[in-house]
């Protein structure tokens, strides 16, 4: 997975919903309890029964546990409204808006639980599953306090055994299982906890099968978080086959046939959830709104690469993106010596949120791009603001997982395979990859750095926004230095060790003869050595780029280039908006020193630079300079980050035409031409061009008639022509 940012709370994710404008029958798609209002089928019945006198708690717990969903509701909503301090009726309506994937309004609910009663077990426990759901580090802290206050509460004990399972920590997870256990011998949780232990590893065998639809429905949870789709589909078939009601077993079952490019059972499977009333978890109505509008992606496929694009952009892209998988996938099957079998299907969504829905469940994170089996779904490149989505690093990132889940057949733990593809990102181009980020610096310097035998817990249960970030961070370069160290075949050895079901401690004593403990010493000084300049004089640089600024705004340009070049190299990889290379770059311009305005933004751009602009004004610099080799190769580096700009693929493509390289012109023009250019007539005139050049006669003839078409009298295109037929 390549992310951007953190998607970590649970809120966030069960209001998601489709950007994409889809019109069909999910148009009428509805969350039935938006603010805890009942406006489903039969409302007005069912609030006027709410009225009457007698009802109870435990009518509406009752209803809640049969998924009378609506009813229940009513219920909870009349009790509070007759007694709205009743910490019970907060907590059971809480339960059912959890049941019913209204995250929101279930930690509403239990936040004034605990405000009535501070020492309420049921509501601090509920505020655990609301934290468990999205993946919070602090979901474990609230259910010991659960514990703590009602040591019989044997729910609160089962939810520690599926976080430390969550956590690949299985010693704990089998301590906390068996401690539920022994509160109560029939606990399904506690069972399927230790069920999915002994799945994970393989073992035939298991004393632990729960034989319930919720047991299974949790082993499936683990085998999907471990990126075992296919068992994951098969253990929610088997709860949906106990108990056929369970539509939650049944949503997550169509996400992950979903996941797994099966779209038309996905879809009877999420339309039966939805016609049965399921219809307040996230889940289920925005996959299916996503898989009414994926329907309309346009398919390229060349040998076993399959690239689904939108067709608003597909002519424009398609060519990018083959290109590069041929590149991937020729490098990869040498570096770790196999071929993937059967397709690859890489989706490009040019809506963020559409991309969100997409990789729903996924825990930790807003994500670039997510590897499912042998599908990549990733954000387009023009589902990000220009310069801060570098489309082919995640690719070759999202690429990478296919080949390490492949070889260990997913039983590579998460920081090694996440870590394996950030080390790739920059071992294709030094260039690429994300920067040295300011809470990598602080993480370095306050020495919060995970354990490697703990990393994981990083990806899973951060204890902040900011750790998911730090854990990709780390992970690559703990792979940076075993590459650096012990070379790329200890990477493969370890592949190969996690592939036999080893622990982390176990392959790093085996593969790199050393205890975990002192892998980590001297990983974690070879990190501090590394980055010593930036940890040393960030909070110096901080104070220092704010002045750099402020001279900027101010024109005080020689006071921008004194300063901007006494710290620049204090933090070098910062080529975020307010870079000081730009700030140098902009005041050397003003002074026209257009040499030095060329130097900075080289620097720039070698040390990760990603705006548009500043690109394409490098681009021109040397093109004015009669560079037009290093011109074309500054120009080329866009296509990577955002080829959706005419200009850039004009002027790229004149200069690969003045080289001589005619192969990379007509891709060049043809770009512009997919691209609603401005001038058609010209656009297609440039492409036509190109391929006279390049000798196919037939396609320039194809595209000077285009030409003509847009523009009768344009007279490039009227003497090409003419010099064409002459030819023939």
């Amino acid at each position: 997975m390549r992310i951007s940012g953190i998607l970590k709370t649970a809120p966030s994710r069960s209001r998601l919903g489709i950007g994409s404008g889809a019109a069909t029958v999910r148009e009428r798609l509805a969350w039935p309890f938006r603010n805890r209002a009942l406006v489903s089928l039969g409302a007005a019945a069912l609030l006027f029964a709410a009225a009457l006198p007698g009802q109870t708690l435990e009518q509406g717990e009752s209803l809640r546990k049969g998924r009378r969903y609506a009813d229940a509701n009513g219920v909870f909503k009349a009790l509070e409204q007759k007694d709205p301090k009743n910490v019970a009726v907060k907590v059971a309506w809480g339960r059912l808006m959890l049941d019913y994937g209204q995250i929101k309004d279930a930690a509403d609910l239990f936040g004034e639980a605990l405000g009535l009663n501070k020492d309420s077990a049921p509501a601090y426990l509920g505020a655990a599953l609301v934290a468990a759901d999205g993946f919070g580090a602090d979901a474990a802290e609230l259910a010991r306090k659960a514990l703590s206050l009602d040591p019989k509460l044997v729910e609160a004990q089962e939810l520690l055994a599926r976080l430390a399972l969550e956590d690949n920590d299985n010693a704990k997870a089998a301590e906390e299982a068996q401690k539920a256990l022994r509160m109560d011998a029939n606990s399904v949780q506690a069972k399927a906890v230790l069920d999915a232990m002994d799945l994970l590893a393989d073992k035939k065998d298991t004393a632990w099968d729960p034989h319930d639809a919720r047991g299974y429905e949790t082993v499936a949870h683990f085998f999907v978080m471990n990126r075992r789709y296919e068992d994951g589909i098969a253990y929610y078939r088997k709860a949906i086959a106990l108990d056929p009601g369970m539509d939650s077993a049944r949503s997550q079952l169509g996400v992950n046939l979903m996941r797994m490019g099966q779209d038309d059972e996905a879809y009877q499977q999420l339309e039966t959830c939805f016609n049965n009333g399921y219809r307040g978890d996230s889940y289920t109505s925005n996959s299916l709104k996503l898989l009414d509008y994926f329907k309309k992606f346009k398919t390229f496929q060349s040998g076993n690469v399959i690239v689904k694009l939108d067709p608003k952009e597909a002519d424009l892209l398609h060519p990018y993106f083959q290109a590069e998988m041929e590149r991937i996938l020729a490098t990869y099957q040498k570096k770790y010596k196999m071929q993937i079998e059967g397709p690859i299907q890489i989706e490009v969504y040019p809506n963020h949120t559409d991309f969100e829905v997409r990789t729903l469940g996924v825990p930790g994170l807003g994500a670039l791009g997510v590897t499912f089996g042998h599908t990549i779904a990733m954000d387009s490149p023009s589902g990000r603001p220009p310069g801060q989505f570098h489309w082919a690093s995640t690719l070759w990132h999202e690429m990478s997982h296919v080949f390490t889940l492949t070889m260990t057949n997913s039983r590579v733990p998460r920081w090694f395979t996440e870590g394996i593809a950030v080390h790739e990102e920059t071992a294709v181009s030094p260039e690429w990859g994300d920067r040295l980020a300011p809470e990598e610096i602080a993480a370095i310097k306050n020495k919060t750095l995970l354990p490697i035998a703990e990393l994981d817990r990083g990806f899973i249960h951060p204890k902040n926004d900011l750790q998911v970030g730090v854990s990709y961070f780390q992970a690559g370069r703990i792979c940076d230095y075993i590459t650096d160290k012990f070379g790329w075949d200890a990477i493969l050895a370890m592949l190969h060790d996690y592939a036999a079901d080893m622990d982390t401690p176990s392959v790093i004593r085996k593969e790199l003869k050393m205890a975990p403990e002192d892998f980590d010493k001297e990983f974690f000084a070879f990190v501090e050595a590394q980055n010593k300049t930036a940890v040393d004089h960030f909070d110096e640089w901080k104070k220092r780029i704010q002045h750099v600024n402020e001279m900027s705004k101010a024109k005080d340009y020689d006071g921008v280039i004194k300063e901007g070049l006494a710290i620049r190299d204090f933090y070098p990889d910062y080529v975020e908006a307010g870079s000081v290379y730009e700030f140098l770059a902009a005041a050397y311009l003003a002074k026209g020193d257009k040499a030095a305005v060329i130097d900075q933004l080289e620097r720039y751009v070698h040390a990760g630079g990603r705006s548009p602009d500043s690109i394409v004004q490098l681009g021109k610099l040397l093109t004015e300079a009669g560079n037009g080799k290093e011109a074309a190769a500054i120009l080329d580096r866009l296509n990577y980050i955002y080829p959706l700009e005419n200009e850039q693929h004009q002027m790229l493509g004149s200069l690969w035409l003045d080289q001589g390289n005619l192969a990379g012109a007509i891709r060049e023009f043809g770009a512009v031409v997919a691209h609603n250019p401005i001038d058609p007539a010209d656009a297609h005139y440039q492409l036509a061009r190109a391929f006279y050049l390049d000798r196919q006669s037939s396609k320039a003839e194809d595209e000077l008639i285009l030409a003509l078409e847009a523009a009768p009298s344009y007279r490039p295109a009227q003497k090409l022509l003419l010099e064409l037929n002459a030819k023939q």
